[in-house]
Formats: structure tokens, sequence, C-alpha cells
């Protein structure tokens, strides 16, 4: 591999969150009894007319603000003809030559921690195909496949970088810091398990110093991060030796079968003119203003590379805690609520990625179902020394599977935590007449051994005592 350098580009297809499709108002909902979501407008039946989904084009919108496009003020749907099971009109319509955003980009980092900016060339709006489900446990090994038609029609985008990525490690992070920022732009849901977002890898080798580019393969529909790294560390290997061989690549469409780590050709890729492009006459012009632009710009949240600096230098995270809360849109959500009203950065971090993503991943689940509010007011307590660690830890547990406040668990569970001078100095003293040997111990220069007389007095008040208090207070009576 050392004397060639592969050249990758990649497109996405990211369904847009709206509840209707992009033509008609079928619902868009995932799953769903095959063909039950369809209407004659998505089906292509003759005489009908599309409207468009204005919100589908806000979100796509929204996409091209947050990747740093430029926002056409003018696009154009056209008809993409092509003839499959999965397209019951023929044709599909899209945008070609005036895509809604061009000229964007996302900087992802490289194998040397360095930043490196990936282009963007375009994000257009389509309409998605529906779905063949195969006889087998794919379409290369089934003897027949049925159509469903209930995701025809789901609006998409397609986002298409430039050729500059390099190795299937880049091509991963940039597919992941894509995700991340389309999620937290509210543009898709981007689940991959369910085809929200899907990856198509173009690749191709050349050799080194080489300016012209190589043939490419394109391999279609990857849904999950480990599929695209793992198929193009494949097609780097076959293509290489291919071309050791003294052999040409040929320009084709594969599919990447995950459980025998194999790419297999389905066609040969067809080109722009295969599909004979033409504008759709049943649809204007989209105009998108000035004006609207910057009105959807202001709806955006804080963008994960703004947050994440804001994390780092304002409120003085380490690395790994502000990469891993501002990976989840809902982590860094909760955190910046939480942390408005308790500002302590670090302790909200170390408890939001410590014990509630254990309790999130024991229970499967992804969002944060307890009140930001009352969370803090729980760190609060701990932090003014009303309630210790372990009890806290017991009160998050019970608020997640119960819905009660803090306040009510505290009280129901007794863990208030024994603040009161005269009963902890009680408390100690009995600790004190009860064991000797730990008493001369300490007075002997042993400083564990006023660990364990702390001890003691936590397990004579079931835990509850202020510990930092008993600390100072059995010091005092000892010294």
């Amino acid at each position: 591999m050392t004397k060639y350098e592969t050249v990758i580009g990649l497109e996405f297809h990211a369904e847009l969150k709206t509840e209707t499709k992009i033509f008609c108002s079928c619902p868009t909902s995932f799953a769903g009894e095959p063909n039950t979501r369809v209407c004659p407008i998505c089906l292509g039946m003759p005489g009908v007319l599309p409207v468009l989904n204005r919100h589908a084009v806000e979100l796509a919108v929204k996409a091209g603000i947050a990747l740093n496009c430029e926002i056409s003020e003018k696009s154009q749907f056209d008809r993409k003809n092509y003839f499959y099971p999965d397209l019951p009109k023929a044709f599909q319509t899209t945008q070609f030559p005036l895509p809604i955003c061009r000229n964007g980009h996302l900087v992802i980092k490289d194998a040397e921690g360095n930043d490196k900016t990936i282009r963007i060339n375009r994000i257009h709006m389509e309409e998605d195909a529906g779905k063949l489900v195969h006889g087998g446990e794919s379409i290369l090994s089934s003897s027949f496949s049925l159509p469903d038609y209930n995701r025809a029609a789901v609006p998409l985008i397609e986002i298409v970088t430039e050729p500059d990525i390099s190795t299937a490690e880049e091509a991963r992070a940039f597919a992941e810091q894509l995700r991340t920022v389309l999620n937290y732009a509210g543009v898709s849901d981007v689940k991959m398990e369910q085809g929200s977002l899907r990856c198509d890898v173009n690749i191709s080798l050349r050799p080194e110093g080489q300016a012209e580019l190589g043939t490419r393969t394109e391999v279609k529909n990857l849904n999950s991060m480990r599929s695209i790294e793992r198929v193009i560390k494949y097609e780097q290997i076959r293509q290489a030796e291919v071309l050791d061989d003294g052999g040409r690549i040929i320009q084709a469409t594969l599919n990447w079968d995950d459980a025998a780590g194999v790419a297999v050709s389905m066609r040969s890729k067809e080109n722009a003119h295969d599909y004979r492009y033409f504008p759709e006459p049943d649809l204007p012009p989209v105009i998108v203003t000035r004006e609207w632009t910057m009105q959807l710009a202001a709806e955006l949240p804080e963008l994960p590379p703004a947050r994440k600096e804001r994390l780092l230098n304002k409120l003085n995270l380490s690395e790994y805690d502000a990469t891993q809360i501002v990976g989840t849109p809902a982590l860094a959500f909760f955190f910046d609520e939480v942390n408005k009203i308790l500002d302590d950065a670090k302790m909200v971090a170390n408890w939001l990625l410590g014990d509630i993503c254990r309790i999130l991943n024991l229970r499967g689940e992804e969002e944060i179902k307890i009140d930001s509010a009352d969370f803090a007011k729980l760190l609060k307590k701990v932090k003014d020394g009303q309630i210790n660690n372990t009890s806290a830890k017991t009160v998050l547990e019970e608020m997640f599977s119960s819905g009660k406040t803090c306040a009510e668990i505290i009280k129901e569970k007794g863990f208030a935590q024994i603040s009161d001078t005269s009963a902890l100095e009680k408390a100690s003293d009995e600790v004190i007449a009860a064991n000797p040997q730990p008493v001369a111990d300490f007075k002997g220069g042993k400083e564990a051994a006023l660990g364990f007389l702390v001890g003691q007095v936590m397990k004579a008040t079931r835990g509850q005592a202020n510990a930092a208090m008993v600390k100072e207070l059995l010091r005092k009576k000892l010294l």
C-alpha cells in the first residue's frame, strides 16, 4: 500500500425529521406493515401532482448552515430516470444542477491529531426510494424480493464530499462528526440501524505522487461506522492487488457483505448522462431568501465545535470530558441546564459521565428522564454536605425508576445527613469510649486510626453523619 495513495469521497443520505413525506401527507414514521403508509402521490399514480413539504426545505437549509455551506437563493428539482422495483414512478425526484446548498466543509482530526478540512461539494434534496425485502439474507443470495413503499418519498438530503479523505480512519471521523452535527441541528434522527442515515463510499487508488485520479468503485448503503471503515480497508487491499498484478479497476457499484467481510460487484457504475436528468415540470423552483436563511440560522442551537471550545476554554473541562459530553446532544443539553443552576462544571461532568451514563446503559436508554433542575438540587445537597455520595447515588437511581423528586426520596429513605453538632459529639464520644486501642494508636501518631474511628461513627449513624464534621470533631477531642 505504500506505493499507492487512497482517494475517498463520501455520500450520505440523511432522512429529514419531518412528520410527513416530501410531496404528500403520508407519515414518515419508521416500520409499520408494508405498503400501509402510501397514497396515489408517493406511489406515482397517473395524474397526481406533488406539493413540496416546506419543513423539509427548512431542515435542508439548516443542515447547510450547520455544515458551513452557501445556501442557494434558487434551487430546482429534477427527474432522475431509472428503472428499479423500489421506485414506483420509474424516476426519482431530486436536485441535480441547482442544489439547495454548496461549498461547505467540516474539520476533523487526521492521524497525527492535526486539523484537516474535508470539503462538502453539495447538499441536495430528494425523495427516498422504497425498500426491497429480500427472500434471503441479502440481495445476492435471494431468489425473490418484495417491494415495500412505506419509505418511498420520505424526504432526504444527500451530502456529497470532495475526494479529500485519505484513510478509513478519516472517513469514520468525518462520518461521526457529520452524524453529530445533523443530530444537534435537529435535521435528522441519524439512526443508522434504521436506515435514516446511510453512506455510500467512493474509493480509488493512484500511484504515489500522481495527480490524476484512479478509477473508482462505489459501495452503497452502508449503515454503520464500522462498515464504513471495514469496506475502505477491504477495497484498498483488493484494488492494490489488482493493480500489482497488472490489471485495471472496473468502475462499478459494489454491495458490502458485512458478515463475510467482502464487497461484491452489483453492476457497472452509471454516469450522470445515463439517468437522463431533466427539470421536474410539476414543481416550481425553490426560492430561499436571505431573510429566511437568517431566521433558520437563529433557530439552530450551539453546534459541536463551538460547544466543545466553550467547555474546554471557559469551563475548564478536560479534553476527554468535553469530547464525551459534546458527542451526544442529550448529554450536552442536560449538562448546560444543570450547570447553569449549580455552576460547578467539573462536578456536573463527573456525575453525568459516571453515574447517569451508567444508569442509562443499564436501562438501555438514551433519553435522560429526570428533571435537570431536580438533579441540580441533588448535587447541591452533596456539595453542601446534606447528603453523602453513596446515598446520593441511591437517590439518583430511584429518581430514574420512580420519577420522584430527590427531596421525596431522601425523606422516605432517611438519607438526610446529620450535621447537628450535639448529635455528632454524642456519637463521637460513644465511639471513643468503645475503641480505646484505635484511640491510643492515633494519639501515638497513626493517622489511619482516625479513619477507622470516623468509619465507626458513620456506621453508628447509618451513614448519615457528615463525615467531614465527624473527622474534625474526633481530631479536636483526641489531640
